[in-house]
C-alpha cells in the first residue's frame, strides 16, 4: 500500500531494460510486463514529472518505448501491453550500450543531467550474458545512470554485481522464479517516493505534533499528552503504569527463511521487547516456534525481565523444515495462552505470527479459534508470504492487523508500527514514551540522511 497522493515521485528519467531471451518463458515474460505496469501505476508521469522509456533485449535489441513517447499513464501502460518477446540470446552488455547511447540521450528525450533529473535504468534477466557487462555498466554508472538488476532464476549473480550501482545491497535483487517478481513492486514503488515534507506544506491533520518521514508523516504529542489509536488526536495522560499484557510470539522456523533472515527475524522480536515494560504486573511474553513440527521456547512468565527475554531469543536454535501454521496457531489458542503456561486470565492477550511462506496445512479454523477467543493477531509477512493468509490470521480492522514486505531487511519498519499498535490499545500513557523514544530516534536518523 503506498501513501498514494503523499509520494510525489522525482522527476526521473526511467528506463526498463528487459530480457526476452529464449529461457523467458511467454507467460513468464508476461508477469515481467506486470511488474512493469506496477511501478509505472505508482509514478507521477507525464512529460514534465517521471519518463519511462523500455528496452526489450535477447540477441538484439528493441527500443519498445522511448523517453519522448507519449508519456500519459495510459499511453505508457498500453505500449507495455503490447511486447512481445524476441526469444533469441542474451545480450545484455549491448542492451546497456542501447541505453547509453540511445535511450538515455536528448535525441529520445532524456532530460539534462542536472541535480533535479535522475537517470534511473532497471535491469531484468534471467540469463548470463552472452557478452561483457562488466566495462559497459562502469560507463553508464559514470554517466549519471543509477542501475537497478534484478535477477531472476538461474541468473548469475556475479553478473548481476557487475552491473548494479552502490550500495548493492540495495540494488541487487533476486527472485526465484517470474511469478515472485511482483513482489518487489513496493520496493521500486518505495523507491521512487521523494522526500517531500509534508508537515512543512501543512498537508496533515495532525491536532498537536507532525512529524516528517519520508514521503510521509505521522502525528504525535505535546509531554503530557498521547496519541489515541486515530493516530491524529491527543488526550491527556495521567500517569499510572502501563497496563498489563500477554503478548505470545509465533515464529516461522521453516527451511525456506534462510539462517541470516532467521536472525534478523529475532532482532525484530527484540525490537519490540524492547517497547515493552516487562514484570509480573505488566507485559509477559512468551515465544513459539515452529516448522513441521510446534516448540514452545519459553511460556509466558518464565523470564521477569527484558534482558532474560533478549538472551533467550538470542539463544532460539534454527528449526529448519516445513511450514505448519496452522497447527502453530492451534498450539497458541489451546496452550500459549491457557492459565496451566503462565497466561493471566483477563488480561489483554496478544499473538504475533510471522511466516514467509505459504501454510501446508489448513489455517482457517486455528485463525477464527483464535480471534473468537479475544485474542489480539497480528500477521506478519515476509517474501513468499501469501496476503490472503496473513489477512485471515489477523484480527479487525484487518489492514492494522498484518504487514507484508518482500525483503527481511524491512521488518525492522514493521516492528516499529507494531509496537505503537500493542501499546496504543492497552494505555495511552504507556506509550507516551515509547512515542518519546522513537521521535528521537526518527529525528537521528532524519538528520543523518541530510
Amino acid at each position: 500500500p503506498s501513501p498514494g497522493s503523499l509520494c510525489r515521485t522525482k522527476p526521473t528519467d526511467l528506463v526498463f531494460i528487459i530480457d526476452s531471451s529464449r529461457s523467458v518463458r511467454p507467460h513468464e515474460f508476461e508477469k515481467i510486463k506486470v511488474f512493469v505496469s506496477r511501478v509505472i501505476e505508482a509514478l507521477d508521469v507525464g512529460p514534465n514529472a517521471t519518463r519511462v522509456g523500455v528496452i526489450n533485449y535477447a540477441s538484439a535489441v528493441r527500443s519498445e518505448l522511448s523517453l519522448q513517447g507519449p508519456q500519459s499513464k495510459a499511453a505508457l501502460l498500453q505500449a507495455v501491453r503490447r511486447i512481445q518477446p524476441l526469444s533469441t540470446g542474451t545480450m545484455t552488455g549491448l542492451a546497456i550500450q542501447f541505453a547509453i547511447s540511445r535511450a538515455f540521450s536528448a535525441t529520445e528525450g532524456a532530460r539534462g543531467s542536472a541535480p533535479d533529473f535522475k537517470k534511473v535504468a532497471i535491469v531484468v534477466t534471467d540469463g548470463r550474458p552472452q557478452d561483457g557487462v562488466q566495462d559497459v555498466s562502469a560507463r553508464a554508472r559514470a554517466a549519471g545512470i543509477e542501475i537497478f538488476a534484478i535477477g531472476v532464476g538461474r541468473v548469475d549473480m556475479g553478473t548481476l554485481r557487475q552491473m548494479a550501482s552502490e550500495p548493492l545491497d540495495e540494488h541487487v535483487d533476486y527472485v526465484e522464479s517470474y511469478s515472485v517478481i511482483e513482489k518487489l513492486t513496493h520496493k521500486f514503488q518505495e523507491a521512487f517516493c521523494v522526500v517531500s515534507d509534508l508537515c512543512a506544506t501543512g498537508d496533515h491533520d495532525c491536532e498537536q505534533v507532525c512529524v516528517s518521514t519520508p514521503g510521509a508523516y505521522r502525528c504525535a504529542c505535546r509531554d503530557g499528552f498521547s496519541l489515541n489509536s486515530d493516530g491524529k488526536t491527543c488526550t491527556a495522560c495521567n500517569g499510572g503504569l502501563g497496563s498489563a499484557l500477554d503478548l505470545v510470539f509465533l515464529i516461522d522456523g521453516s527451511k525456506s527463511v534462510r539462517p541470516e533472515n532467521f536472525e534478523l527475524v529475532k532482532k525484530f522480536i527484540n525490537q519490540i521487547v524492547d517497547s515493552l515494560e516487562v514484570s509480573d504486573k505488566q507485559a509477559q511474553v512468551g515465544l513459539v516456534q515452529y516448522s513441521s513440527s510446534v516448540r514452545q521456547e519459553f511460556p509466558l512468565g518464565q523470564f521477569k525481565s527484558k534482558k532474560d527475554i533478549k538472551a533467550a531469543v538470542k539463544k532460539m536454535s534454527y528449526m529448519e523444515k516445513g511450514t505448519m501454521t496452522g497447527q502453530a496457531l492451534k498450539y497458541l489458542v489451546d496452550s500459549s495462552f491457557s492459565v496451566i503456561n503462565g497466561a493471566r486470565p483477563g488480561v489483554p492477550k496478544v499473538g504475533i505470527v510471522f511466516t514467509d511462506g505459504r501454510s501446508q496445512d489448513y489455517i482457517s479454523d486455528a485463525a477464527k479459534k483464535a480471534k473468537d477467543s479475544g485474542f489480539r493477531m497480528f500477521a506478519v509477512g515476509v517474501g513468499n508470504a501469501v496476503e490472503d493468509e496473513l489477512r485471515e490470521i489477523a484480527s479487525e480492522p484487518v489492514a492494522e492487523h498484518y504487514f507484508y514486505t518482500a525483503d527481511f531487511r524491512t521488518i525492522s519498519k514493521i516492528g516499529k508500527k507494531l509496537q505503537m499498535k500493542i501499546c496504543v490499545e492497552e494505555d495511552p500513557c504507556e506509550c507516551k514514551s515509547i512515542v518519546k523514544f522513537q521521535t528521537k530516534v526518527e529525528e537521528l536518523i532524519n538528520s543523518l540522511q541530510q
